[in-house]
């Protein structure tokens, strides 16, 4: 994946510097154990580019398969800043996603505008902690989903996490939304995946595949455990009926505009070499 992100612009540095942008997060509004800011962006096909999206509320609801004490609240996150935005690393994590899910066909969701030449991606920047009076847990609704199109999630780094933490659990749609992770159906697990190391990345159809994970556990009990996350939903955008329509502008950000160019390639441009060196080809020959 490094390898992948600096073919697509991202530099040296920017691979160490993303990996301490979570020591600058904020309170979590509705959780004690996470630290997060986000930022909203727009994946412009017609136009190639990729721009940073004025700030808008956020929620899920029971509706989208996500079930916790929060459903259907109104949250406000802290945004993330400069630091993060302007990492090219991070440039080239939200180019790779756009190359990667347009033009993939999924499961449609309900109030979505599939004829959109435009995604919504909402980008979670995530500290999850584990102290000894107070368990951290990456999916403390366990089984959902996050009412997107695509949830893509890329590990930054942890500290004195156990090698048995934080194991992503694949689904079927069938399993019971907030059922816990070690409580599911195990006729109905699909799969599993751990983000083990740096820029370790999975994506799911979010509305094929129902997830769950587990907690975050530490070495050394007496010492906080964290582990960082970002965390890209990517969905259509809003039409009327759905629960986020009134929070879905498409505008600029006013204060903190950033704009990438997404790459054009032709499916069937010849090119010399299927090599990690040209990371376009192999994607789409991944894909």
């Amino acid at each position: 994946m490094a390898k992948l992100l600096i073919d697509m612009g991202a530099h040296e540095h920017d691979l160490e510097g993303i990996k301490q942008v979570s020591d600058g997060l904020s309170s979590d509004p509705t959780l004690a154990f996470r630290r997060t800011r986000n930022g909203r962006f727009c994946f412009d096909m017609e136009n190639r580019c990729i721009y940073r999206m004025s700030a808008q509320p956020f929620v899920l609801t029971a509706e989208e398969d996500f079930v916790r004490h929060d459903s259907g609240v109104i949250r406000i996150f802290d945004e993330i800043e400069d630091d993060l935005q302007s990492n090219t690393a991070l440039q080239a994590l939200l180019i790779f996603k756009a190359l990667v899910v347009d033009g993939v066909a999924v499961a449609p969701r309900p109030y979505l505008d599939y004829s959109a030449a435009q995604w919504v991606c909402t980008l979670f920047s995530i500290r999850t902690v584990t102290v000894p009076e107070l368990l951290g847990e990456p999916a403390l609704e366990g089984v959902h989903s996050d009412g997107v199109d695509h949830t893509m999630t890329t590990l930054l780094g942890s500290r004195n996490m156990a090698p048995t933490s934080a194991v992503t659990f694949l689904h079927d749609p069938a399993e019971t939304n907030g059922t816990p992770w070690d409580a599911v159906d195990p006729g109905l697990r699909l799969g599993s995946y751990q983000h083990r190391d740096f820029l370790d990345t999975v994506l799911i159809a979010d509305h094929e595949r129902k997830h769950s994970l587990s907690p975050v556990f530490a070495v050394r009990e007496e010492e906080a455990a964290t582990r960082d996350m970002a965390i890209f939903f990517t969905r259509r955008p809003a039409i009327a009926g759905h629960v986020s329509y009134p929070h879905d502008a498409l505008v600029p950000h006013e204060k903190r505009p950033v704009s990438v160019r997404i790459p054009f390639v032709e499916h069937d441009d010849p090119l010399p070499s299927a090599s990690l060196s040209n990371p376009f080809r192999r994607l789409r020959e991944d894909r």
